[in-house]
């Protein structure tokens, strides 16, 4: 299991960290099972994590330990309703990693996941990827992301939410690049096009 509290201990001892890694390995945990989640649990952090195994094989990725703890809290936070999801998640994981030196650019890398554009930092473009890889998976667990993605706006009329997320998925469309690594834009690039032409389809179809 990706999120399993050894994992998480196991990071906490790379990084030196104080304090207990199971009080918030348990936080965290409950963070992600909330109510008001569909997309945004327990399921996405292990495609996220998973995913991360899986590029730290290139070694291409400078701080991955760093990239992990940001992945781990990128998310501990998440109203559908709210505006500073990214920015209280950045604040959980200074509080559970208090003054160590790397407790900044853990919160600067979360804020990444909000903008999904990267800034100077050597691995920006490998969360933004991470965090992004949903769209080019098999159509059967996109289609099931956009229905966990629909059931966090279940508030938000059907006119509206088609409207908006049609102009969210054509964003990314219009992207020169959706990936920033070559690692994730030779495996996953052309598959996300693809994968999001369908959902803008299915979105459409929300008002017809």
């Amino acid at each position: 299991m990706m999120t399993s509290n050894v994992r998480l201990e196991n990071l906490w001892r790379r990084l030196s960290l104080r304090g207990e890694a199971f009080v918030w390995h348990a936080r965290l945990l409950e963070c992600y099972a909330e109510p008001q989640r569909a997309y945004h649990t327990l399921q996405h952090l292990e495609e996220c994590l998973l995913l991360l195994d899986a590029a730290k094989a290139t070694g291409l990725i400078a701080n991955p330990d760093l990239i992990e703890m940001a992945l781990w809290f990128h998310d501990a936070v998440y109203d559908p309703q709210g505006h500073e999801n990214e920015e209280l998640s950045a604040e959980m994981a200074l509080e559970a990693l208090g003054g160590h030196p790397t407790a900044q650019e853990v919160a600067r890398l979360i804020l990444l996941t909000k903008s999904h554009q990267p800034g100077a930092g050597l691995d920006d473009a490998w969360i933004i990827d991470i965090d992004l890889a949903i769209f080019a998976q098999p159509m059967k667990r996109v289609l099931e992301y956009e229905r966990q993605i629909r059931a966090e706006y279940a508030w938000v009329p059907q006119a509206v939410y088609a409207e908006k997320r049609a102009e969210i998925l054509t964003g990314f469309l219009k992207r020169e690049k959706i990936y920033l690594t070559a690692w994730a834009r030779e495996r996953y690039e052309s598959q996300a096009r693809a994968n999001l032409r369908e959902l803008e389809r299915v979105v459409k179809s929300f008002t017809d």
